[in-house]
């Protein structure tokens, strides 16, 4: 209660001042703080937009970067910085295991010191604040389940199984190629991974925030990890901006005037309560700040995979029909090896309708054991 009522006092304090300042140092605060937004926003989109393209403005953009600063740059520093990127991106390695983890409890112990306490003090039930701790659990198992589980690992033992699960299309996947790492025929719908060095059957992408890839046997376990984090960002902040307005009402906030710079006073409107809110709860609106942001980036991130369930697609395939590209066939060669037009009736060739489609992610093909004798 004592935590509550301090927070009080600073808002009155807060109110108070609204009196005799002037709004510009809260423009100033929410133009810097909207133009960081749109710079964010703005990196997000050519992300997603460009992603798995060879030639794009972005990779155009980091190369004249690169022209730039590299005879700038000590060749010790360069070799450092190569070696440290082979190593995030190209290696198998626990780094953002670790650095999800970090991030995670971080929300979680501002959430818990702060908020938790707020929220009592105003009578919020138990109930309601333990659910963020239950979809963390819930959460932290399906994260595990996407790091052990095997992606669906082409061997020879179950080669011959794989071959016989998916017809080829003979767009994307063709018959009697085989993989010339692993020296295996690739059954249709996979595809070496580069950084696990193992073909992978219904392969989807590498993740390296899990550090495996993502194929037959643990989408199910991705869409319900993304499902997990998604509702539990929602929950805390759904908790988190309850408490700040129980505070703006409690404080008086909304009332608040200021005088303006002709000399008459006007009522305090949003980007007062703003930046009043930031200065008496700082680290709480920075934590809201992140799990709003996390919360739509991976709500549109988990659309897009539970989309690409529902028409049995795989996001490598998704961005393979792009182009309409043959993975297999060399540029040079795709006019003879591959169909000369995409035919789009043939998109989803391997969509057999939503439920079934629904039923082959969560139930995939399992090879058959053999009975001892």
């Amino acid at each position: 209660m004592k935590r509550l009522v301090a927070a009080w006092k600073v808002l009155e304090e807060a109110t108070a001042r609204c009196e005799l300042d002037c709004p510009n140092h809260n423009m100033d605060f929410l133009t810097l703080f909207a133009i960081y937004v749109v710079v964010m926003l703005t990196c997000i989109f050519l992300v997603c937009k460009y992603s798995g393209q060879q030639h794009s403005p972005l990779n155009r953009l980091i190369d004249c970067f690169a022209k730039v600063l590299t005879p700038l740059t000590p060749l010790w520093l360069q070799r450092f910085f190569q070696r440290s990127l082979h190593r995030m991106f190209h290696q198998r390695n626990n780094m953002f295991i670790y650095l999800h983890v970090l991030l995670e409890g971080a929300v979680y112990g501002e959430f818990t010191y702060e908020v938790f306490g707020f929220c009592r003090d105003m009578d919020t039930s138990l109930t309601s604040l333990s659910v963020p701790y239950i979809l963390l659990v819930l959460k932290t198992f399906f994260f595990y389940l996407c790091i052990k589980t095997d992606p669906g690992t082409v061997t020879k033992s179950t080669v011959s199984g794989l071959l016989r699960v998916y017809p080829y299309d003979r767009r994307l996947f063709h018959p009697g190629v085989s993989c010339p790492t692993c020296q295996l025929v690739k059954p249709a719908r996979s595809k070496h991974c580069g950084v696990c060095d193992r073909c992978v059957h219904r392969f989807d992408h590498h993740c390296v925030w899990v550090n495996n890839c993502v194929g037959a046997r643990n989408t199910r376990y991705f869409l319900l990890y993304l499902l997990a984090v998604c509702a539990m960002a929602a929950d805390v902040a759904v908790l988190t901006v309850d408490m700040l307005l129980h505070a703006v009402l409690r404080s008086g906030l909304l009332g608040a005037s200021y005088i303006d710079e002709n000399g008459e006073q006007q009522p305090a409107g949003f980007p007062f309560i703003v930046q009043h809110l930031f200065l008496a709860f700082p680290r709480i609106i920075f934590m809201l700040g992140f799990v709003v942001f996390v919360f739509f980036l991976l709500a549109g991130y988990a659309l897009f995979h539970f989309y690409l369930a529902l028409v049995n697609q795989t996001s490598n395939e998704w961005y393979k029909s792009r182009g309409h590209v043959c993975q297999h066939c060399h540029p040079a060669a795709a006019d003879a090896l591959c169909s000369p037009a995409p035919n789009h009736s043939r998109r989803f060739f391997y969509s057999r309708g939503p439920l079934r489609n629904l039923r082959e992610v969560f139930s995939p093909w399992r090879p058959a054991r053999k009975k001892d004798k």
